[in-house]
């Protein structure tokens, strides 16, 4: 098939590469976000999708916008394309664009479809406590995640992933059965199944303060906060007036009189939360690298310490 792909971050990556490695596909464009500032020296770094484009060889486009864009929409018009794959690209596709390829725009979606609409399933996967998790290959329609699903696949959710490890093994998932799909799909193969909208929910976009914990949530809860923001916007807290990062983390459930966010170094690091203590395993203070948890304890000059508060 004669595809253009659409993505940005590391998600796609795995599909961007599957596509080019089989012969059965052609990718005439790819489309990916400006090149942004990133990290504490603000430095502009091309978007990941763009600097495996380049290794590839393909052209590459970064519209400021898709909407009432008619480059993008006559760059799309000439190629004569069957489909446009779309990857985590992070904008609405507007309704002239889905006109361009014979059999439309499919798109992987970190999710088993209606649930976790949205710009971070993964993450609010982890964030509920979900056992499971998946992948669905769909049409993508005017709306928001709301087209229909031509095949969904599940994966268990393991006790040790977070969105990171996670994320890495749904992107593969996603391109191989994508693979299975496109096809089918120019074959008349299958068909789209319509989403049941009565069962939506949805997985909005991080925010920075959704990483600040509550010490007075159980140790499961806080947990899945930890493993489910990293690597942004990570869960956090405060020591002392600086914020202090718990980037992983084990948890206990044990009864105790212990003031929630009290932290102690007793042979170990843990700190006191409702029911229970979070342990931490790797930890970063504002304006210094990430510690393992012992390197952190060595530094501290006490053994109890309040955290909370700004």
């Amino acid at each position: 098939m004669r595809l253009a792909f659409m993505g940005t971050p590391a998600f796609s990556l795995a599909t961007l590469t599957a596509l080019h490695q089989d012969a059965r596909h052609e990718i005439c464009l790819v489309i990916t976000q400006p090149d942004k500032p990133t990290g504490r020296g603000r430095k502009v770094q091309a978007p990941p999708v763009k600097q495996l484009a380049a290794q590839y060889g393909l052209e590459v486009l970064q519209p400021a916008r898709l909407k009432d864009n008619p480059e993008i929409l006559a760059a799309l018009k000439g190629l004569d394309l069957d489909a446009v794959v779309v990857v985590a690209y992070g904008k609405i596709i507007p309704p002239p664009l889905l006109e361009v390829a014979r059999y439309g725009y499919i798109n992987i979606h970190a999710s088993l479809l209606p649930r976790y609409r949205g710009a971070a399933p993964i993450n609010h996967a982890l964030l509920d406590g979900c056992q499971q998790t998946g992948v669905s290959i769909m049409q993508i329609d005017e709306g928001l995640d709301s087209g229909p699903v031509f095949l969904e696949e599940s994966l268990e959710i393991l006790a040790d992933d977070d969105a990171l490890s996670l994320a890495a093994r749904l992107a593969t998932l996603g391109a191989h059965r994508l693979l299975e799909v496109l096809p089918r799909i120019e074959s008349a193969d299958i068909a789209p199944t319509p989403q049941d909208h009565a069962r939506v929910t949805y997985a909005p976009l991080l925010r920075k303060e959704d990483g600040l914990i509550d010490w007075s949530l159980g140790p499961d809860r806080i947990r899945n906060r930890i493993r489910g923001l990293v690597p942004w916007p990570c869960a956090y807290t405060f020591l002392e007036g600086r914020t202090l990062k718990i980037l992983r983390a084990a948890c206990r459930v044990e009864d105790h009189s212990l003031e929630p966010g009290l932290l102690l170094r007793e042979g170990r690091l843990k700190i006191a939360c409702a029911g229970g203590f979070i342990l931490p395993e790797v930890l970063q203070l504002e304006g210094k690298n990430a510690l393992d948890s012992r390197a952190f304890a060595n530094g501290l000059k006490h053994d109890r310490l309040k955290l909370g508060g700004v």
